[in-house]
């Protein structure tokens, strides 16, 4: 009976007042390992395109979009769990959707910049811990502009990815 006992409690604290389970450290370090070595944080958080990554604010959106000719221009959005301005509103499985297959919500496909191509081969467990950690971080209240179509004039600075033909027929800067 004690043991009976026990696992429930041990059950009802892993589910906190919420009654959804929430991760535990182990799970979260793996997620922050897997997102550390994943290189999120260099078009997630502010400044990191820029040579001076602001961790205070760590994967709260970028202010740096990249140019994908016929495209459009997109910058790296808040990973917080803000609710306004990052995935504070979406489920686990929204968040692995956008992570793996490209997809947001709403339905609109991620830009071929974000490589759900590759994260598309995540375990369940890899997947979950990342989620896991994006959702223990503190929340960052930061409106990333974008996406802008390819006929929209971007509020931000902007990366252009352009084919190396016409690299090299670009002007070198003054």
């Amino acid at each position: 009976m004690r043991t009976g006992l026990r696992a429930l409690l041990a059950a009802a604290a892993l589910l906190g007042a919420s009654g959804v389970a929430r991760a535990d450290d182990g799970e979260i370090a793996r997620g922050k390992y897997l997102v550390t070595i994943g290189g999120c944080n260099d078009c997630h958080t502010p400044g990191a395109l820029l040579g001076k990554p602001d961790f205070s604010r760590a994967l709260g959106g970028s202010e740096v979009g990249f140019a994908i000719p016929g495209l459009g221009v997109f910058a790296g959005p808040n990973l917080t769990p803000d609710k306004e301005t990052g995935l504070g509103n979406w489920t686990d499985d929204q968040i692995i959707a956008a992570m793996t297959a490209g997809t947001t919500p709403e339905g609109r496909r991620l830009a071929p910049i974000m490589p759900y191509a590759a994260l598309s081969h995540l375990t369940s467990d890899d997947a979950h811990a990342i989620v896991a950690y994006l959702k223990s971080l503190p929340a960052v209240k930061n409106a990333v502009p974008g996406p802008f179509g390819p006929k929209e004039i971007p509020s931000t600075l902007v990366f252009v990815i352009v084919p190396g033909e016409a690299y090299a027929k670009m002007p070198m800067p003054p």
